[in-house]
C-alpha cells in the first residue's frame, strides 16, 4: 500500500500519483488511478456546475486547446499525461491557482437558471481571469452530487418550518422548489382539512391551495406551464377535485411514494387530478408526490419541469419524498394550531357578554384585548347585569393567569356573580359568596373582582372592592377622579370581610373599570399607571368641551391608545358606564296599605301620573295592569306595598312586596274567578318580569310609549 505524502514529506514524483480532485471543503479527495488504457473520468468541478472544459476534452478525446484557448494546467499534460511537479514548497502563481486550495463551494440552495436561457452557441468561453478556471457555459444546472441535494432538502426544510399558519407552509414550500428544483409546482389540499384523530364521512376531495411558476418566456408547445398563474384560479386547471375509490389518484395517493409522471398509475393519475384539458411534459419531467400527514394522506404535490430542461433523476424522487413530508407534517401542526386558536377564541367569546344590555338611565361601552395572539384567552372578564328597580350591576375581575384554566375558573366566577346579583344581594355579599366559590374550586384559585350596583334614580352608586384597582371617575366638567374605594383582599383567600361604599353618581359622569393589564406592565406600576390614565381621560374631555361629555365608544378607544410597544403584558377588560339617570319629575312613587281599597287608589294614582306627563292615552291598560298587580299584592303581603311608575323610552311599572314566592303564569280554567291576572299581563305588557329581593319580590312590566 503507498502513503500519500503531506505537503511536509517528500513529494512522490507526478507521474506516480496523479494530482487529486479537491474536495470543496478544501481536503483532498484520495481517488484511485484508473486502469491503464482506459480514459480518465472527467473531472468534477464545483458542485451543481459542470465539468471543467480540460475535463470534458480528456473524456472525449478531444484537446483542450482545440478551439484556440489554452487549457489551463492542472498537473495533467493532453489525454491524462502527467506533468513534472514543481518545486516542493514553491507558490502557485496567479495565472495557476494551487489545486490543495480550491475555492469552497457557498452552502446555499443551487439555483437553476431560467428555463428561457439557451446555451451560447460555439466555443466554451475561456479561464476566468480571477480563479484560472474554464467557465460553464449558461444551461440548466442539475444536482448532481448528493451533497446538492442535502443541501437543498435542508435549505427547503428550513424554509418551510418557518411558516406557522397553513399558507406559510404552502407557500414555503412553492418557493423553495420554484426554480431550484422545479419549473413550475401545484399543491392540492384536501377540502376541507381533517383535523387531529377526526375521520371525515364524506368522499375525498382535494382543492388547488396554491401553484407557482417561473415567469414564462418562451412557447413550451402547448404543455401545462403556460397557463399556471399564482391565483388558485388557474385558467382552465381544476380547482376541486373528488377521489374515485378504487380509482387511479386513490391508489396513488395511497402509495404514498412520489411517482414519475410516465409511471402507468401516474399516467391515468393525472387526468383525474388536473384535468382532461390539460397534459404534462413527457418523460420524467413530472413527479407526483403524495402528502402525507400524521395519519392519513392530506394532499398532494405536482412539480413539473419544461420539455427543454433536463428530466428529473431517481434520486430526485427522494428529494420529492422529503419536501412532501415535510410540508405535510407542518399543514398537519399548521391545522392542529388553528382549530386550538378557535377553540380559544370560541371559548374566550362565550365567556365574555355576547352584547351588552340597555338599562334605563345609563349607556355602556366595553373592549377587551387578549395577552397575545398566542394567548388568546384570559382570566379577564366585565359583565353588566341588569337589576330590579332599574338598576344595573356593573363587574369586572381578573383571575390569575391568562390560561385555559384561567378562563374556565373566570366563567365559573362570572356565572356565580350574574346569580348572586339575580338575588339583588349587596356588593358585599356578592363579592363573600364568590371568595367561597373560589375556596371550593381550588385553594389556588386567586381573582381579584369589583362589584357596583348604580341605581339612575337616587343617582347614587355602591361599590365593594377585592383586591382590584380602584375605579375612574369622569365628571362632566373634565376633571378625572380615582375614586376612593377600601382595596379588601383578593377573592380565594377567605376569612376576609369586604367593605361596600355608597358614592354620587352625578348625570352625565363616565364610570371607567379595568383591569391591571391596563395600568401595569413591566415598564410602569400599577399606581403610575392609574395616574397616567386618570390624566388620559381628563385630557380627553378636554377636546369635546365642559358640557359635552366625549363618545363613549371613542373614549374607550382613546383609553387603549395610552398602551405602549411595552405594555401588553396582560390581557385587559375594560367597561365604561355613562351615567344619564332619571330625573325625579319622571319618577312617581307611593306607599300602598295592604287593604281591599288599594287597586283602587293604586287606578287613582297612575291616571294622575300620566295625565301630568301627557300619556293619557295609555291609561286604561296601564290601570288594568296595575290593578291585577296590586291585587296579587295585597292579597298574600301583610306590609305595605310599593308602587312606581318610570318614564323613560317605555313606561315601567313595578309594585314590590315582602313575599318572596315569585309568580308563576298559569292557565286559568273556565270555572276559575281568578288567575287570570298575569295572563292579561303577558298578553297586553311589552313585556314583563318577576324579582326576588331581599326583602321581598318585585313584580314589572312595560309598555311603549305612543
Amino acid at each position: 500500500m503507498t502513503e500519500h505524502p503531506t505537503s511536509h514529506e517528500r513529494r512522490q514524483p507526478s507521474a506516480a500519483r496523479p494530482t487529486a480532485p479537491a474536495d470543496p471543503r478544501g481536503a483532498l479527495l484520495r481517488t484511485p488511478e484508473p486502469p491503464l488504457g482506459s480514459a480518465p473520468l472527467p473531472a468534477q468541478g464545483p458542485l451543481g456546475s459542470p465539468a471543467p472544459a480540460e475535463a470534458r476534452s480528456a473524456a472525449t478525446g478531444t484537446p483542450a486547446g482545440s478551439h484556440g484557448t489554452p487549457a489551463p494546467s492542472d498537473g495533467h499534460g493532453p489525454a491524462g499525461t502527467p506533468v513534472p511537479a514543481g518545486p516542493e514548497h514553491s507558490q502557485p502563481s496567479a495565472a495557476e491557482p494551487d489545486p490543495h486550495r480550491p475555492r469552497p463551494a457557498p452552502e446555499s440552495i443551487p439555483v437553476q437558471p431560467q428555463s428561457g436561457a439557451e446555451p451560447p452557441a460555439g466555443p466554451p468561453s475561456g479561464p476566468d481571469r480571477r480563479t484560472g478556471q474554464g467557465t460553464a457555459p449558461a444551461g440548466p444546472m442539475p444536482m448532481r452530487r448528493d451533497g446538492d441535494r442535502l443541501r437543498f432538502v435542508g435549505a427547503a426544510t428550513r424554509r418551510i418550518a418557518r411558516g406557522i399558519d397553513l399558507d406559510e407552509i404552502v407557500m414555503g414550500l412553492c418557493r423553495a422548489t420554484v426554480p431550484t428544483f422545479s419549473d413550475a409546482i401545484l399543491v392540492y389540499l384536501r377540502d376541507p382539512l381533517p383535523v387531529g384523530d377526526e375521520r371525515p364521512t364524506g368522499p375525498v376531495v382535494l382543492r388547488l391551495r396554491r401553484t407557482d411558476r417561473i415567469p414564462e418566456d418562451r412557447d413550451t408547445d402547448g404543455f401545462l406551464l403556460p397557463s399556471l398563474q399564482p391565483e388558485p384560479d388557474i385558467g382552465v386547471t381544476a380547482e376541486l377535485c373528488q377521489v374515485r375509490p378504487g380509482g387511479a389518484l386513490n391508489e396513488v395517493l395511497r402509495g404514498v411514494r412520489p411517482v414519475f409522471a410516465d409511471a402507468p398509475a401516474a399516467r391515468a393519475a393525472l387526468p383525474e387530478l388536473i384535468g382532461e384539458e390539460l397534459t404534462v411534459p413527457g418523460g420524467q419531467r413530472a413527479i407526483l408526490a403524495p402528502l402525507r400527514g400524521r395519519r392519513r394522506v392530506i394532499g398532494a404535490a405536482l412539480f413539473l419541469r419544461r420539455p427543454d430542461r433536463e428530466a428529473f433523476e431517481s434520486d430526485d424522487l427522494l428529494v420529492a419524498a422529503q419536501l412532501a413530508t415535510h410540508s405535510a407534517l407542518g399543514i398537519d401542526k399548521a391545522v392542529l394550531y388553528g382549530r386550538e386558536a378557535y377553540i380559544a377564541d370560541e371559548l374566550q367569546r362565550t365567556m365574555l357578554p355576547e352584547t351588552l344590555p340597555r338599562p334605563t338611565g345609563v349607556r355602556l361601552a366595553s373592549r377587551y384585548l387578549p395577552a397575545a395572539e398566542t394567548a388568546r384567552v384570559g382570566g379577564d372578564w366585565y359583565d353588566a347585569i341588569p337589576l330590579p328597580g332599574s338598576r344595573v350591576a356593573l363587574v369586572v375581575g381578573d383571575v390569575m393567569g391568562h390560561s385555559m384554566t384561567s378562563a374556565a375558573i373566570m366563567g365559573q366566577l362570572r356565572t356565580t356573580a350574574q346569580t348572586l346579583a339575580g338575588l339583588d344581594l349587596p356588593p358585599q355579599e356578592v363579592l363573600h359568596h364568590l371568595d367561597e366559590q373560589a375556596q371550593r374550586l381550588g385553594t389556588d384559585r386567586m381573582a381579584t373582582c369589583l362589584y357596583a350596583v348604580y341605581d339612575p334614580v337616587a343617582h347614587r352608586i355602591t361599590i365593594a372592592n377585592a383586591g382590584h384597582p380602584p375605579p375612574v371617575l369622569l365628571h362632566l366638567g373634565g376633571r378625572a377622579e380615582v375614586l376612593r374605594v377600601p382595596p379588601g383582599a383578593p377573592i380565594g383567600v377567605g376569612g376576609v370581610d369586604f367593605e361596600a361604599v355608597e358614592l354620587d353618581a352625578p348625570a352625565g359622569a363616565t364610570l371607567l373599570l379595568y383591569t391591571d393589564g391596563l395600568v401595569e406592565s413591566r415598564l410602569r406600576d400599577v399606581w403610575t399607571g392609574i395616574e397616567q390614565l386618570r390624566e388620559k381621560l381628563a385630557a380627553t374631555a378636554q377636546l369635546t368641551g365642559a358640557d359635552h361629555p366625549p363618545p363613549l365608544e371613542a373614549l374607550c378607544d382613546e383609553v387603549l391608545d395610552m398602551l405602549g410597544p411595552g405594555d401588553r403584558d396582560d390581557d385587559i377588560a375594560l367597561l365604561a358606564a355613562r351615567f344619564d339617570g332619571i330625573a325625579p319629575s319622571d319618577v312617581a312613587y307611593w306607599h300602598l296599605d295592604p287593604e281591599d281599597a288599594a287597586p283602587g287608589r293604586a287606578r287613582r294614582l297612575a291616571r294622575r301620573a300620566l295625565s301630568r306627563w301627557g300619556l293619557e292615552e295609555l291609561s286604561d291598560s296601564v290601570e288594568l295592569l296595575v290593578s291585577e298587580v296590586v291585587t296579587n299584592a295585597v292579597r298574600y303581603t301583610s306590609r305595605p306595598v310599593t308602587l312606581r311608575l318610570l318614564r323613560t323610552d317605555v313606561l315601567r311599572c313595578e309594585v314590590g312586596d315582602d313575599v318572596p314566592q315569585l309568580p308563576r303564569l298559569r292557565q286559568a280554567r273556565a270555572t276559575d274567578e281568578g288567575g287570570r291576572g298575569l295572563y292579561l299581563v303577558n298578553k297586553m305588557a311589552r313585556r314583563w318580569g318577576a324579582t326576588r329581593l331581599s326583602t321581598g319580590k318585585v313584580v314589572w312590566f312595560e309598555l311603549n310609549r305612543g
